[in-house]
């Protein structure tokens, strides 16, 4: 009887020979795990192409939301969106099934995002360059339609089931809880008069930051990572890159730069900026459940009091009235 895993590290040449020879692509040369984070990234080269394969987590995501947005991505490929999208297999599929020993997984292959992640950080030109790719992609996904089921990106689906795993964690810091729980009462309350429908409710990329744009040295642009998306307010959208561009110290006038792009292509109403502060700290809080949960897989060692102090404070922070200038 082979002993249960949570996780298992599935072996290169056996995604190259049983994974990878089910795609129309030149003979692999080469595949090694390149990152480990909410999926399985593999670098793939073959004799003329680099590829990115993906292999999910058995515990992160269901065939059906893989599904959903491996179509969502192949839709966008076909109305001239840039992003890196999934190649299908000989036989017309866009994700294989694996049987690992934790559970299924599903592997997908896509085409290799030109140019690299911007050096430091995004600059002014490429922030803006983002926020009208962005709101072209939102204009676009409004005609896309699937026929597997994907969690919206509600309050109940980002803020509830965060506290539900993040609040076992705070029992014994109670000033703490209750400020977590009266944090996110705000932030229900703040965002409900936004309407759930178009312009204000779109098809979410779920995660745009610096770090999943790769621009070349002409400043083309190809988004990658819609593992998040799902259908929402498109202000949710401003601020996970908000709370992200924050986080990593980017500049107020090249976090600005975003939604000027963003304003060229499509207006942003006055309720959805007055309310960019209250979905950054929801993006922060779904962000804190994201990496917990990845903790508690990977390394459980690192869930001590300065995993939440660290989290908290920076939710605090998000709270004050300048928060953007943090």
């Amino acid at each position: 009887m082979t002993f249960p895993v949570t996780y298992s590290t599935l072996a290169c040449d056996a995604l190259a020979h049983q994974v990878l020879t089910q795609y129309p692509i030149d003979c692999v040369t080469d595949c090694q795990l390149w990152n480990r984070g909410l999926s399985d990234i593999y670098l793939v080269q073959t004799r003329t192409t680099p590829y990115i394969l993906r292999v999910t987590h058995a515990h992160w995501r269901t065939q059906a939301e893989v599904v959903f947005e491996l179509e969502l991505l192949d839709f966008l490929k076909d109305h001239q969106i840039p992003v890196a999208y999934p190649l299908t297999t000989w036989d017309g599929g866009l994700a294989i099934p694996l049987d690992a020993p934790e559970g299924q997984r599903y592997a997908a292959l896509f085409t290799y995002a030109p140019g690299t992640i911007a050096l430091g950080d995004l600059n002014e030109t490429q922030s803006y360059a983002l926020g009208e790719t962005v709101a072209q992609m939102h204009r676009v996904a409004a005609q896309f339609r699937c026929g597997c089921d994907r969690a919206p990106l509600t309050p109940e689906y980002l803020l509830d089931r965060s506290l539900e795993e993040i609040v076992p964690f705070l029992h014994h810091r109670p000033d703490d809880l209750a400020c977590l729980h009266h944090t996110v009462a705000q932030i229900k309350q703040q965002v409900q008069h936004l309407p759930q429908q178009d312009p204000y409710w779109v098809m979410c990329w779920g995660d745009p930051h610096s770090g999943n744009v790769h621009f070349t040295e002409d400043n083309q642009i190809t988004l990658f990572d819609f593992d998040q998306c799902g259908y929402g307010w498109r202000a949710f959208e401003f601020g996970k890159f908000l709370q992200t561009s924050i986080r990593t110290g980017m500049r107020r006038s090249t976090r600005d730069a975003f939604l000027k792009g963003y304003q060229a292509i499509q207006p942003v109403f006055e309720e959805e900026l007055n309310a960019l502060q209250a979905f950054t700290q929801m993006a922060h809080i779904w962000s804190w459940w994201i990496c917990l949960n990845n903790t508690k897989l990977h390394n459980y060692s690192q869930l001590d009091d300065r995993f939440f102090s660290l989290r908290l404070q920076q939710l605090k922070m998000l709270k004050t009235h300048d928060w953007q200038l943090f």
